[in-house]
């Protein structure tokens, strides 16, 4: 009577353990669909390609191709700043094409990704590592060709898809503004990023430009040691919210609306523990998300006392049949994922086993909770669109 459930235990014990496997070979055996994505990347420190790291792990996850055959590689497959061993580089971005190579781009691919121009600076460059110091740029910066070409695309109705950082610094005044124009959004000159610390003997994370600048300003004081906000201007000025002594709230949080919610498959609220830019938008765009920065009243003075609001967008959408454009007001292509897991399928069934509830984990869970679900609905209803048919492999 019992050999029944022995052998339903053993065939359940025998589906967990080679699960894995399942999952991987389901993956493999998955069609492949050609997506031609010109992405540019111009802040690459290494192979790994952090910038740009989760869009490729959704692009392959899903298995979107270059061609037919090759899936989005994300040490190669991009415009930008190519890393090479002995402290060496390679600048393949789109400034060293002509007008009829921009066309030509233009016309072979069915979207761009701008994930992020800020660029790779010398300090940076030497030590191999994120400085926290300002040095001399080497490469960076939204530049005319890519505006030219941003250009192209809008004018072929072909989806534009942006982030932060692509027209703060070191994007300069004249390339702002004619990006600003042509999509009609308009950055307020203000960034922002949460830390976990603020305490400067404890975050080593905390740049040291923003510490010096803060303590130039401020009669060399700096009171802080919670957790908080960060603000940094284009002219350099810093602001510090810390939590309790001006937030209600220590990490800002991006809120949806019931309609976009549902679109899009993303939650009513969401924790953003990250860089973000702090934007404005004309009525011709509609905003998806928005950020909610949860001041008291002493932290609501300083940001009236700066021109910040306490809500501002964090994804802006023009997606009609003039032309495609979507613009993400933070880092959001930057998420600390493992790049080897896109090759299981139904992995992200199990997402919530990769991160807890602490603020240490807020990535990880913005990646599987946020970005998986918005940049899926829109590049497949952006798939549908154009009418792809997958490849057989």
């Amino acid at each position: 009577m019992k050999r029944p459930k022995f052998k339903l235990n053993s065939i359940l014990f025998f589906a967990v353990v080679f699960l894995p496997l399942w999952m991987y070979l389901a993956w493999v055996l998955w069609p492949k669909t050609k997506l031609v994505i010109a992405i540019v990347d111009k802040t690459v420190l290494n192979k790994k390609g952090q910038e740009h790291a989760s869009l490729t792990w959704f692009l392959r996850y899903n298995k979107y191709s270059k061609t037919s055959e090759k899936l989005y590689n994300v040490g190669n497959d991009y415009f930008g700043f190519f890393p090479k061993p002995n402290q060496e580089y390679t600048l393949k971005g789109l400034e060293r094409f002509d007008e009829t190579q921009l066309q030509k781009l233009a016309d072979d691919s069915d979207l761009t990704y701008f994930t992020d121009t800020y660029g790779i600076y010398l300090k940076e460059w030497l030590e191999l590592t994120e400085s926290t110091e300002r040095s001399k740029l080497i490469y960076g910066g939204m530049s005319i060709p890519d505006l030219t070409f941003l250009k192209k695309m809008k004018s072929q109705n072909k989806l534009v898809l942006t982030e932060f950082n692509c027209i703060g610094t070191p994007t300069t005044k004249p390339i702002r503004e004619q990006f600003e124009k042509e999509f009609k959004i308009k950055w307020t000159g203000w960034v922002g990023r949460y830390f976990d610390s603020l305490d400067t003997n404890k975050n080593k994370e905390l740049p040291r430009w923003l510490i010096n600048n803060y303590l130039v300003q401020n009669n060399f004081k700096w009171p802080f040691e919670k957790s908080g906000i960060a603000f940094v201007n284009e002219d350099d000025k810093i602001l510090i919210l810390e939590n309790v002594e001006h937030l209600d709230a220590e990490v800002p949080y991006i809120l949806t609306a019931k309609e976009e919610r549902e679109k899009y498959n993303i939650p009513l609220s969401m924790k953003y523990p990250f860089w973000f830019d702090i934007m404005q938008t004309s009525r011709d765009n509609h905003i998806v998300s928005f950020y909610d920065l949860k001041v008291n009243e002493k932290g609501k003075k300083i940001l009236d006392d700066n021109g910040i609001p306490p809500q501002f967008p964090a994804v802006i959408e023009h997606y009609r049949d003039d032309y495609k454009f979507f613009y993400f007001a933070g880092d959001f292509a930057d998420n600390p994922i493992a790049l080897n897991a896109s090759s299981f399928k139904g992995i992200h069934f199990f997402r919530k086993f990769f991160y807890d509830r602490s603020i240490a984990s807020e990535r990880v869970s913005f990646f599987w909770e946020y970005y998986y679900p918005l940049i899926n609905t829109i590049i497949t209803n952006y798939e549908k669109d154009l009418k792809l048919q997958p490849n057989a492999q």
